[in-house]
């Protein structure tokens, strides 16, 4: 189950809980797990891409995303580091907007923690999905052939993405619903969330 149901539970957040139940009812879709993530690119233009849900950090609401390090959202985000995602669910007609500051977590951090929960989420992940990080990202680059052992941490090219959200916009097209969701305090340990109904 992706994002873990008893985690999710023992949170307070109640747009995870809807979130949570979206990702259950439209599990047997590979695709439920891909989202949107938009960001401020060069020259302040939008930059978006599709990428892939790797969870929730363990005891708080925080989106985790594999990126390339080499690759140009990681420049963008040490930049400007807002973005946004949009994830829809076709089986349910579910709409998540969720909106927040995103923290780049690379080998260069020198937070502990952080290089912690970047080797975690490495060793998480499956063997054909550190072979990506090996080699050159460009198009049309052949890919290096080694293999890479399994003991072995994160490579220079693997970097961490978490979204810390600020806002959820919740859209249900088969009950006509439209919640909004806005954390009344900043910080990584406020849960305290205000929701309202909007009109479609």
């Amino acid at each position: 189950m992706a994002g873990g149901g008893a985690a999710a539970s023992a949170l307070s957040s109640p747009w995870r809980t809807l979130l949570q139940r979206a990702l259950d009812a439209n599990a047997h879709l590979k695709h439920s797990t891909f989202f949107q993530l938009a960001t401020v690119g060069e020259g302040g233009r939008p930059a978006n891409r599709t990428v892939v849900f790797r969870g929730f950090q363990e005891h708080c609401d925080k989106i985790q995303i594999h990126t390339d390090a080499r690759s140009n959202k990681v420049g963008e985000l040490k930049e400007w580091p807002l973005g946004e995602i949009c994830w829809y669910f076709t089986d349910s007609w579910e709409q998540f907007r969720i909106s927040g500051i995103i923290d780049v977590i690379d080998g260069s951090s020198s937070d502990p923690a952080k290089l912690q929960q970047r080797e975690k989420t490495w060793f998480a992940s499956s063997m054909k999905t550190r072979s990506q990080y090996l080699g050159e990202p460009w198009p049309g680059v052949p890919v290096v052939d080694d293999d890479l052992d399994p003991s072995t941490g994160p490579v220079d090219a693997y970097c961490l993405l978490t979204l810390d959200p600020e806002k959820v916009d919740y859209v249900n097209l088969k009950s006509n619903q439209k919640l909004m969701f806005r954390r009344t305090q900043e910080g990584d340990d406020s849960s305290d969330w205000m929701a309202e109904k909007a009109s479609l």
